[in-house]
């Protein structure tokens, strides 16, 4: 049975107008597979009525006495409400649909309210719409545990449901409707020449996620990496050809000159540079550095000093740690990391030789970087951001 997953975001969701785009979306899948899955979000964001933020701020969330279950009850809701409005749309279009929370979608959770974990998905209540003709619609976010409490799966929530029925139901693809193109090769706001990416492989979208590129959640592109589908990033408002996510294929094809090591550019603002001078309990002080939930990212050990990254939100924490240690240090504030990354770049000279000079060139001083296989970072100030990402889509050929 060729089966195809289509998740709709809450900007797709958000007038009568853009849910009669997304039936058009799906009538067309239905000339090509024998049957479509449909995946909700809930409409639109913070100030729409039925946004997950918007139920949040009904119940003053942060000081709310309700618990993690009743919260995640409060949060189901919007998906809800989305499926039974497209579910309408498209039996007003003539297609017999049927909507579906998570749970009777047959996904099961555990009971981590707020970031549930799938554990099970029944595929018996989708195959039985499936066998009857009928499109299911979706609620995404969300599931039940085995006694049948409501659950949401945290942030990305409705991509990862997809992801998941498509890898229960052996789909041959998942495609993921948003409002842009696809995935960029930089962020079109500071990087007037980014273009659409047409192929891209799991791990590269893993590592511009973790490189701060807002792109679909890493947890739905790890089920589809281990299931081995296709994911796909539409606009729901055009036909654009969209980003299809898979296993590398460069290795397949013979190399030419004309292929670009590169594949994207990254950044992530709000970063802070921490430097300690002198002799500390290196182990002792990170664990603490852990134990109050600081996260580190580029760091270099030096017998004498000590130099890594932190957000700027934790400055106050960790300057009270420091001082625990009565060690001299300094921050640089007002920070960003700019990233390259693309897979063909493992084992290639001359890479980063061509990073320095291109950014020297710009006037673009580089605080610090950190590298692996497939990505190299560069710690730079924020007031630089704009210059250096340009140059560095144009010294590597992306636009």
């Amino acid at each position: 049975m060729n089966i195809l997953i289509q998740k709709f975001g809450g900007t797709s969701m958000a007038t009568e107008e853009t849910r009669k785009n997304v039936a058009d979306k799906i009538m067309e899948a239905k000339k090509i597979y024998d049957n479509v899955v449909v995946v909700v979000s809930a409409i639109g964001r913070l100030g729409a009525p039925y946004a997950t933020d918007s139920l949040l701020h009904l119940v003053n969330y942060k000081n709310t006495k309700l618990s993690s279950k009743e919260i995640d009850l409060l949060m189901s809701v919007g998906e809800i409400i989305s499926s039974l409005v497209l579910t309408n749309t498209l039996l007003e279009s003539g297609i017999d649909a049927c909507a579906l929370t998570g749970g009777g979608a047959g996904i099961i959770t555990d009971d981590n309210y707020n970031s549930a974990d799938v554990i099970n998905i029944n595929t018996e209540p989708l195959m039985k719409l499936l066998n009857e003709g009928k499109i299911p619609v979706v609620a995404g976010f969300q599931g039940v545990t085995i006694g049948n409490d409501v659950t949401t799966l945290g942030r990305g929530g409705s991509d990862t449901t997809a992801s998941l029925l498509g890898e229960a139901l052996n789909a041959s693809a998942v495609e993921i409707y948003t409002d842009v193109d696809g995935i960029m090769t930089a962020d079109p706001r500071i990087c007037k020449s980014a273009k659409i990416i047409d192929e891209i492989s799991y791990n590269e979208v893993f590592q511009m996620a973790g490189s701060g590129a807002k792109v679909i959640h890493p947890r739905a592109v790890e089920v589809a990496r281990r299931a081995g589908i296709p994911l796909i990033i539409k606009n729901t408002f055009n036909n654009s050809k969209g980003t299809s996510i898979k296993r590398h294929i460069g290795v397949e094809r013979k190399k030419t000159i004309e292929d670009k090591l590169i594949t994207s550019i990254a950044h992530k603002t709000n970063i802070t540079q921490v430097s300690i001078k002198g002799d500390i309990d290196d182990e002792n002080f990170f664990t603490d550095l852990a134990r109050e939930n600081v996260s580190i990212d580029i760091i270099n050990i030096f017998p004498e000093r000590k130099v890594f990254t932190i957000d700027d939100v934790c400055k106050d924490k960790v300057i009270r740690l420091i001082e625990k240690y009565e060690a001299p240090y300094t921050f640089i504030d007002d920070c960003c990391k700019v990233t390259i990354i693309g897979e063909k770049i493992t084992g290639v000279p001359g890479v980063m030789a061509k990073i320095i000079r291109c950014l020297s060139k710009s006037s673009v001083e580089i605080l610090q970087t950190a590298d692996s296989l497939s990505t190299i970072a560069c710690l730079i100030k924020e007031k630089d951001l704009v210059i250096a990402a340009e140059a560095l889509h144009k010294e590597f050929m992306l636009g």
